[in-house]
């Protein structure tokens, strides 16, 4: 092999993740739940995203390639990776949290520290359920130049979730590698967030439609206090006959668009319909001064706002929530860094606060819904995005007025 050929070797896996980072932005410039005019309560971020919380970086690498039969292994693949840095990805300090399991039947490493002691250390990622051990391997490659030597001991449980794409991806293949990871690390920045077929959520299915990746945001006030807070999803669950957007029954009201095989729609649990094996990630980042105990009361919440879209955590949809605070910093070699904390006892914020979760993930979920577009993957299993006509009427007709 010349210098040159050794030369191209080494640079086309970057230029390949380069390529699906920047085609994840893409989906930014497109309408969003309240464009289609569907209402939603409280008081939204400039952005309506996770990142109106400053400090908040997201990156996203997206794999699509090949198409028709799968090939156990080999491919075709929907899939990808979303990176959540909760203090950018300059930090190496961890931040206080807590987490809740709606449905317990998935996986999410990392938590039992959250569990434990109420922090966690390095970005977040969420992923295919067969990316995990490299997702995971390649966060602690990464931190490898990231942090100093002496304190690497504290990027060895890195936190990656996981949802199942395996309706339109082969999931037993190497279709992300860590390559693809690290340019989501390293491209992840503030402002907008790209949405739908992106990262993580790339091969997903949620409510029948395609899903993906969701997000919303809400500032809240009590008293003289302001606090930001901001929902992310990765959307794998649902079913369409349970799917409620803004109070109406639009599963039920929505006609066609169910998936297909090889172009002839079909309804049956095993062509083309999602399996029964769905999940949902939910990230909480929030500027309020939170103790562990009361992010894990957040992260409780998010329950409230899936339930408002008419999920019910089917028994095999591992369903979670993982909450963090921005302003309660934890320094490697250091005392906590925490402003005057929020009491318990202070109803007015902590309810404000729980509001704005349920809003958002509320909200997150629809947008992913209304973001990800039709997909056909593995085995010619074609998923329909969620029609905007349709649902722009249907809201009109509901909501006159707005």
């Amino acid at each position: 092999m010349t210098s040159m050929q050794r030369l191209w070797s080494g640079a086309l896996p970057l230029l390949a993740a380069l390529i699906v980072s920047i085609a994840a932005t893409a989906s930014i410039a497109g309408p969003r739940a309240r464009d289609l005019g569907v209402p939603f309560e409280g008081t939204p971020g400039p952005l309506n995203a996770i990142t109106d919380v400053a400090g908040v970086e997201v990156g996203h690498t997206t794999v699509i390639s090949g198409d028709g039969p799968m090939v156990i292994g080999k491919g075709p693949y929907r899939t990808g990776v979303t990176i959540i840095h909760p203090l950018g990805k300059g930090s190496i300090d961890g931040v206080a949290a807590g987490r809740a399991v709606i449905n317990g039947t998935g996986e999410w490493t990392g938590m039992h520290l959250v569990d434990e002691i109420g922090q966690f250390l390095g970005p977040i990622a969420l992923t295919g359920s067969g990316n995990v051990g490299l997702v995971h391997q390649s966060l602690m490659d990464w931190s490898i130049s990231k942090v100093p030597e002496e304190a690497l001991f504290s990027r060895v449980l890195p936190v990656v979730g996981e949802t199942l794409d395996s309706r339109l991806n082969d999931v037993f293949g190497h279709g992300l590698t860590r390559d693809h990871v690290l340019a989501a690390l390293d491209g992840a920045k503030g402002g907008p967030v790209a949405e739908g077929n992106v990262g993580g959520g790339t091969g997903m299915i949620a409510y029948t439609f395609k899903g993906g990746i969701g997000t919303s945001s809400r500032v809240v006030s009590a008293g003289d206090k302001r606090y930001t807070v901001g929902v992310l999803v990765q959307a794998n669950h649902g079913s369409r006959d349970d799917l409620r957007i803004a109070g109406v029954p639009i599963g039920k009201e929505i006609k066609g668009a169910w998936p297909e095989v090889n172009g002839v729609a079909v309804l049956g649990p095993d062509a083309g319909k999602p399996q029964d094996k769905n999940s949902l990630l939910i990230v909480i980042a929030t500027d309020a001064p939170l103790m562990p105990h009361q992010l894990e009361r957040l992260a409780r919440r998010a329950a409230l706002g899936v339930g408002r879209n008419g999920s019910t955590a089917g028994a095999l949809s591992g369903e979670f929530a993982l909450a963090f605070s921005t302003s309660h910093v934890i320094p490697l070699g250091g005392p906590p860094r925490l402003p005057a904390m929020i009491n318990d006892t202070d109803s007015e914020t902590m309810n404000a606060l729980f509001s704005g979760v349920v809003q958002a993930t509320e909200e997150a979920l629809v947008n992913q819904l209304v973001a990800s577009e039709t997909m056909t993957g593995a085995n010619n299993v074609k998923v329909h995005g969620i029609p905007h006509d349709q649902l722009t009427r249907i809201m009109k007709a509901r909501f006159p007025r707005r």
